[in-house]
């Protein structure tokens, strides 16, 4: 089975939410969501500050990594069927992925998106630029 940008993707978006939900991550906040039975785990826009509401940040900041590791699982498929029809993944797709990586880098440095999606982003970027100089 050869390893591509795809299942790379896949393989974040699965592990993304299973650390989430670990004891090691978000656990505890995962426990209160499971006891409403993941119903309205939030105020939604009454939370809102505009609006006199208090945040709970703990709650917001479980969901959305779990989340986004849910996201990258579609995406990841998407990319691995481009791979494996067109042989390489259009450099604007690329660079997007990468721009909204180092943004994740700006604003939560110590990351997964540092240590793990910036690499991933760069070696893409290097691939398909390898692959077009072979392919000229």
């Amino acid at each position: 089975m050869k390893i591509t940008n795809g299942k790379i993707l896949i393989f974040f978006g699965i592990i993304h939410p299973l650390l989430g939900i670990s004891p090691f991550a978000f656990g505890k906040q995962f426990a209160v969501f499971a006891d409403k039975f993941f119903f309205k785990i939030s105020e939604g826009l009454l939370e809102f500050p505009l609006l006199n509401g208090e945040m709970n940040y703990e709650n917001f900041a479980a969901f959305w990594f779990f989340y986004y590791g849910l996201l990258l699982i579609p995406l990841g498929i998407l990319v691995n069927y481009v791979e494996k029809t067109s042989g390489q993944i259009p450099k604007n797709f690329i660079w997007a992925y990468l721009i909204i990586v180092l943004v994740g880098v700006f604003m939560i440095p110590f990351s997964g998106m540092t240590f793990l999606m910036l690499p991933h982003a760069v070696y893409m970027l290097i691939q398909r630029n390898r692959n077009s100089k072979v392919s000229v």
